[in-house]
């Protein structure tokens, strides 16, 4: 193995960049061509088809079913044109991936012979087995049925030679065991609860749009050292590896040049993307040795997500070409920076006003103050389940470390803008309303400028910080589906604009002019939800104290933090607003307890394959050389002196017995300790069993081996070191 090891690092070594081919149109001109987007289904659907079609994407008017077949047949004759022989339900199951089944275009003609067929039936509805997927208990396998369904608002897109049509996926019983379903559920909510909102200020406001941009880093590491690293290859993660000498602490590799290898890589990736429909725009080193970043620009929140589940598997088929993998586990490597996918989320109107960016006119920052007060409301009164929404098992291993967000929820918002809160807050109405001539009612409040986009100052330990005409859910991890954060945001964001409505609506009933009756909740909100506001360091222990102080979860078990999902204030809060129901949410943390043993579970189970079959035999076998150094020291030098030279030597020949003993007891507890956890049938006790007793034991088996690797002669050590695997490009 250890030849494996040096056999690899020197075929790295001489790689070269691969040369990409380059279209001869404009990015502009090949920008989704592989998409049936609206300027395909205007050329291949009949007019009124078409006109039905666009109403259901851009207004959420009920499918017509009576208008499946000719938009399949129009879907059809452009997918063959296009080379397409296949077609699949692509949809987002609950195992952070996709789904799909490819199926081609053929039936039996009548006579012997086949043709190419796509029917409406096709299209809208299929029915894998719901069982095979993860689902909480419930789908049985006796009981397997499921439904995927067509979701017309996602353009269907063509990989290879599969058309790909973006579908949600249901049980028999009408659950979703899904991230799209509710996702659309949560973005329908929120679009209603915000236009009545906003109607406060402008009554021609008929939609509200959720936003997303999301930025996904990621790590390349050459495929040959992937290999010859178990451990990446089957958890995504380094178990092993002492710190290299230099990892990232002379800050020299963030927007740095970008490597030659791994700019063909990027080139063919972005390439790719645009034809996908994919709107990349920005790409870039990040702060840890090989690890990059890749950003669109933002789109509608669903199309988003889509968007970057295909991009993730893009990523994995581009790095192939170029002779790397791409990491997307949250921490590959113990030392330097996570990757996150931190989540650029706002609202729009279908008027063209971005609800959370200021206005030119005090009515206009009355709007923008309502909007960010609701939303810090709905962080503030669930930041337990927004937590929960990022929460992993490899996220765990990111959060509160190396520039990531701490695993307690707070929003950082400016010194600007919390001047104007606080000036809010204090400000007597009488203050803060006045008449004023010919300008009829004037706003006291500071008027914030445009140039606000770029006063807001950066805290990277803010989990959900304010930047200006947006939040930024930062604590979003790079493996995730953007879905469950962007269902909990929403969803509470819906729940609390509903409560604001009714309060406002409440005074202005009394008598209460709509301004002052605006304000004064506004007011009272500012006071509420001030312990999420917090603009300083997340990583100080002083932050953890106050924190706990201002009654917000500051729970660091993922099992537990799970618990937030199933609480009463969640559950009414899904329920209120139709996103989920108890039983959905129970399902789903039955799956995600399971889901976080399994993680931790496999990583045992390699940890302890690597310290009994790598780490032990190679210390055990330089343990024997330095035995048989000792002996020939006796030898060849006078007692006295043999004992003096051979000293060093000694103490290492006691610390490798010391370490490898350690390891090997340690390795066998844990394997009961597994024995023990596997036998209890209550999921969430289970998860919480391998979090309390295994976890811990990795860490302390992990230490004695990375300082084996210290000690034990370079050339006989099995694994590419961090040295290897983080600066050879």
């Amino acid at each position: 193995m250890s030849k494996l090891r040096f056999r690899v690092v020197e075929t790295a070594f001489k790689k070269k960049p691969v040369a990409v081919a380059v279209p001869a149109e404009r990015p502009s001109e090949y920008f989704a061509k592989y998409v049936f987007n609206k300027e395909k289904m205007f050329r291949y659907l009949p007019s009124k088809v078409y006109a039905k079609l666009i109403d259901v994407i851009d207004n959420g008017a009920p499918l017509d079913r009576s208008i499946a077949d000719e938009v399949a047949a129009g879907m059809k004759k452009w997918a063959l044109e296009m080379g397409a022989t296949h077609y699949t339900h692509w949809f987002h199951p609950l195992t952070e991936g996709t789904a799909e089944k490819h199926d081609a275009f053929v039936e039996h003609d009548g006579k012997g012979g086949m043709m190419e067929e796509f029917t409406g039936k096709l299209l809208v509805q299929q029915e894998p087995d719901a069982s095979s997927f993860p689902n909480g208990g419930i789908r049985n396998t006796f009981e397997a049925r499921g439904y995927s369904a067509w979701d017309p608002s996602s353009p269907a897109f063509i990989v290879d030679d599969t058309l790909c049509i973006p579908t949600i996926f249901i049980a028999y019983t009408g659950e979703s065991l899904d991230y799209k379903a509710p996702l659309l559920k949560a973005l329908r909510a929120v679009d209603k609860a915000a236009v009545d909102v906003c109607r406060y200020f402008n009554p021609d406001v008929k939609k509200v749009v959720a936003y997303l941009g999301w930025e996904q880093e990621y790590f390349l590491i050459d495929e040959g050292l992937y290999a010859a690293r178990p451990d990446l290859l089957m958890t995504g993660r380094t178990l092993t590896g002492h710190d290299s000498a230099k990892n990232q602490q002379l800050e020299d590799h963030y927007f740095g040049a970008i490597p030659p290898r791994v700019a063909a890589f990027m080139k063919e990736l972005e390439i790719e993307a645009l034809k996908l429909g994919i709107p990349v725009k920005t790409r870039h080193n990040e702060v840890a040795p090989n690890q990059f970043e890749l950003a669109p620009i933002f789109e509608e929140c669903n199309l988003a997500v889509d968007h970057n589940m295909l991009i993730m598997a893009l990523m994995r088929k581009v790095a192939r070409n170029h002779g790397f993998r791409v990491l997307l586990h949250e921490k590959p490597f113990k030392g330097v920076n996570g990757s996150g996918k931190h989540n650029n989320w706002s609202l729009g109107t279908d008027t063209g006003i971005l609800l959370h960016a200021p206005g030119k006119l005090p009515e206009d920052n009355l709007r923008f103050i309502t909007f960010v007060v609701n939303t810090l409301m709905a962080v503030y009164k669930h930041n337990g389940l927004l937590k929960a929404s990022i929460s992993s098992a490899t996220n765990a291993h990111r959060l509160g470390a190396n520039e990531a967000p701490p695993a307690i929820i707070s929003s950082f918002l400016g010194k600007q803008l919390s001047q104007v809160l606080e000036h809010i807050e204090e400000s007597t109405k009488d203050n803060l309303i006045s008449l004023s001539g010919k300008q009829g009612m004037k706003l006291d409040i500071p008027q914030i400028p445009e140039l606000m986009i770029d006063n807001t100052d950066r805290n990277r330990t803010s989990p959900f910080a304010f930047t200006g005409n947006r939040f930024e859910f930062r604590a979003v991890g790079s493996e995730a589906n953007c879905a469950s954060a962007m269902i909990a945001l929403n969803s509470a964001l819906a729940e609390q604009l509903v409560e604001f409505k009714k309060d406002v609506d409440k005074l202005i009933g009394k008598g209460e002019p709509k301004i002052s009756a605006i304000l004064d909740v506004i007011r009272k909100y500012i006071r509420i939800c001030k312990p999420i506001h917090f603009d300083g360091n997340g990583y100080s222990d002083e932050w953890k104290a106050e924190a706990k102080k201002r009654g917000l979860d500051c729970e660091t078990s993922v099992p537990l933090i799970f618990d937030n999902y199933l609480k009463p204030e969640s559950i009414r809060m899904f329920e209120s607003v139709g996103v989920m129901t108890q039983k959905e949410l129970e399902a789903r943390n039955e799956v995600k307890w399971e889901t976080y043993t399994k993680k931790i579970q496999i990583e045992a189970r390699v940890l302890g394959d690597l310290a009994m079959n790598h780490i032990i035999p190679v210390a055990t076998q330089y343990q024997t050389d330095l035995i048989d150094n000792a002996y020939k020291m006796k030898d060849l030098f006078p007692a006295e002196k043999a004992a003096k030279l051979s000293a060093k030597n000694l103490e290492l020949i006691e610390e490798i017995a010391d370490r490898t003993t350690f390891i090997k007891e340690h390795v066998d507890a844990m394997i009961e300790a597994r024995k023990v956890a596997n036998k209890i049938e209550c999921e969430r006790d289970k998860a919480i069993a391998y979090h309390d007793n295994i976890v811990p034991m990795m860490e302390e088996i992990r230490y004695h081996i990375d300082k084996l690797e210290l000690i034990v002669d370079n050339q006989m050590w099995t694994l590419p070191k961090y040295r290897e695997l983080l600066f050879i490009r």
